[in-house]
């Protein structure tokens, strides 16, 4: 079994709550238009200033989804 690994984009500002949950849904358009295998994405509110978007991919589609849409980082996802 392969590895999952979360892919996450960082908004910052007064607007980063929007920007992320907006951010979501272009990133379920990727995963539907590529045919990708996990369907893994939200949004978090981190604070009034900080929201984060995310994405989980396998190892195999990592590198492909990374080049593509640029996350500002990654950790593995454990759930």
């Amino acid at each position: 079994m392969s590895r999952k690994i979360k892919l996450i984009w960082d908004f910052r500002g007064p607007a980063s709550a929007k920007t992320a949950e907006h951010h979501e849904i272009h990133l379920k358009e990727y995963i539907t238009i590529e045919k990708l295998p996990l369907n893994i994405t939200g949004f978090k509110i981190v604070n009034d200033m900080h929201a984060t978007a995310f994405m989980v991919v396998t190892d195999e589609n990592m590198i492909q989804v990374r080049d593509a849409l640029k996350p500002h980082r990654g950790e593995l996802y454990e759930g």
